[in-house]
Parts: structure tokens; sequence; C-alpha cells
């Protein structure tokens, strides 16, 4: 049950902070949700370039309105923060799908030697293997065409990139939950703004967490189709981490990836010597 009060329609305090989580966002302007209720506004501010759906900014107003029936608010955003618990989402269901026995896995043909990263894995024994349920608002199940992810990545493969960025904003706007939107967002920036894109990918990172609690130690592999955008998210993390030279974290990351997906699907086990020997991003790019 949410904890959400309703909001109600009444003014705002413009004396004192507010704080917002962001939705959505355009060009001129952020579709929010004044945190701890339902209420939703529209925030105009000259720092839309730095504002993530999922995360919660603080911001000091200055001026509310209503245009069209819908309230409006301006204001400068002070701070930015990440705390997916105080978005009262709801976690995504985990479907158990049986037991993940390595003894069954293709390690590779036999007589090669088995590779250092999967020892303690196979050693561990079999875990339950799970599918984490996917959030893609507007698909429809009987028409794969009709898929907004794909959409976005054809607008974005044609050049349109703003038209791409509509489809995933549009997408975190109906529901945060939808991990694929964030992992895109965080693919169109990746090439030039590490610093931008591993925000999105946090978030998305941070909200499948939400149905994992701290001590998880089952499969989500990658076989499973639903768990693919929560692999996603981790792995522009990981990625992202070891671009902007923190090697340590990067590390637990695709040591973690390796855990979940040990098929490896997304070829973490290619990268993760060099995040262990600190060689720079650039320097292996470039090898």
């Amino acid at each position: 049950m949410s904890s959400r009060s309703p909001g109600g329609d009444k003014d705002l305090d413009l004396s004192k902070a507010i704080e917002l989580v962001v939705l959505s966002v355009k060009e001129r302007a952020a579709q929010c949700r004044l945190l701890g209720s339902d209420r939703i506004i529209t925030l105009r501010t000259s720092r839309l370039w730095d504002i993530v759906p999922g995360e919660i900014i603080t911001v000091k107003p200055r001026k509310q309105w209503r245009y069209g029936g819908h309230p409006y608010l301006s204001g400068e955003v002070q701070s930015t923060r990440l705390d997916v618990e105080a978005l009262d989402l709801a976690p995504l269901g985990l479907e158990d799908v049986g037991m993940w026995d390595p003894r069954e896995h293709y390690w590779g043909e036999e007589g090669e030697p088995i590779e250092e990263w999967a020892k303690p894995i196979i050693a561990h024994g079999a875990r339950p293997g799970f599918e984490m349920e996917q959030v893609l608002p507007g698909a429809d199940l009987y028409d794969p065409c009709n898929d907004p992810i794909i959409q976005s990545n054809d607008l974005k493969n044609a050049g349109e990139r703003a038209e791409a960025v509509k489809i995933l904003m549009k997408l975190c706007r109906a529901d945060l939950r939808c991990l694929d939107a964030h992992a895109h967002l965080g693919h169109l920036v990746f090439d030039h703004s590490p610093r931008d894109a591993i925000r999105h990918y946090e978030v998305g990172l941070r909200i499948g967490e939400l149905s994992l609690g701290n001590d998880f130690a089952g499969v989500l592999l990658w076989g499973d189709i639903d768990n693919r955008p929560f692999l996603r998210c981790m792995h522009g993390f990981g990625l992202c981490l070891w671009r902007l030279g923190r090697f340590d974290e990067a590390e637990i990351v695709f040591d973690r990836m390796l855990w979940m997906n040990p098929s490896d699907n997304q070829g973490v086990r290619f990268l993760i010597d060099d995040v262990k020997a600190k060689t720079a991003w650039e320097d292996r790019e470039n090898e």
C-alpha cells in the first residue's frame, strides 16, 4: 500500500525548499511529483540538463501558477540525490524459475580448462533462479512491432535522438520502474558523457535492487528475457565506473554480474582482468 498522501491542490509554501521526484525531462520543463504525495507538478528551471528521472531534487521555489488546469512551479535546483526507497515504488516481482545447477551449465568444450572467474561459482553449487518483472508501459504483447524501446532505438539509429529521448521519458513518466527506459537513456549519452550516463544506469539498477534485498544470492539469467533490463543497467553502471576510474567499484559490479548471470552474455569476463589491473578505459580502447 502506498504511503503517499493525496497531496491536494492547495498552494505550495514558497518560503522553504521543496523536494520533487523527477518523472521526465523535456527541453523546457520537467514533470515531477511532490515527494511523499501523488501531486504532479511541472517544473521550469534553468538546470534541466542536470536532472535525471528517478532522482529527487531540492528546489528553491520562485513562483507557482496554473495553465490549462495544470500546476506549474519555477525555481532553482539546489541539489539532486538518489534515494529509491523514498520514491515509494512497489518492488518488481521475482518469479521463481527453478534451480540453476553449474553441473548442467556449459563452461566450454570438453578438456578445456575452467577459467578462474568461474571456479568459485561452480564450487558454490546450485542456486535458485529468478526472472524479474519487466514494466514496459504502452507495449502490446500481441504486437512486437509496437514496442516503445524498439521504436526509440530505431529513431536513435535514424539520427532522431530527440524523438528517441521523448519516448524513453514518456516511459519513465508512466512508471519509473521501467528499467529499460533508464538503461537506454544511459546508452544515449554513454559515448560522450559517462558522468551523465552513470546516473541513468544507477537509477535503474537501484530500483531493480528493491526486489532483491541485501542478501540476494540467486541467479538472474540473460536467457530469461525479462531480466535483461536490469542486467543492462548493471552493465552500463559498471562500464561507467570503469571509465571514470572507479576501478574497485567496477570490479565489484562485474564480479556480481558473473555470479548473477554465469552465462555472461554481456562479455564481462573479457573486461574484469583489465579492471582488476586498473587499466584505464582509454588505454584498453587504444590497444
